[in-house]
């Protein structure tokens, strides 16, 4: 499994959604990535990429894309 895939399952098994709705979602578009979703979903990250999380980095990933580009700048997750 790619991490990309990897990425994108956190995604779709945290909040329950395909990876078609995965493009251009963003914190609170959906009802289950909320507070608690958001971080369900770090946890689910940090365990499928073996890291831990800044508190920086949790508060900024506030969409798809942007986790991926935190991911890759600070903790060298390739896509």
């Amino acid at each position: 499994m790619t991490n990309l895939q990897k990425y994108d399952k956190a995604f779709t098994d945290t909040f329950e959604i395909s990876s078609g709705q995965l493009a251009g979602l963003k914190y609170q578009d959906i009802k289950a990535w909320d507070s608690v979703g958001h971080m369900s979903l770090v946890a689910a990250l940090e365990e499928v990429f073996d890291l831990m999380m800044d508190t920086d980095d949790i508060i900024d990933l506030d969409s798809y894309e942007k986790g991926k580009e935190i991911l890759a700048a600070n903790y060298g997750v390739d896509f």
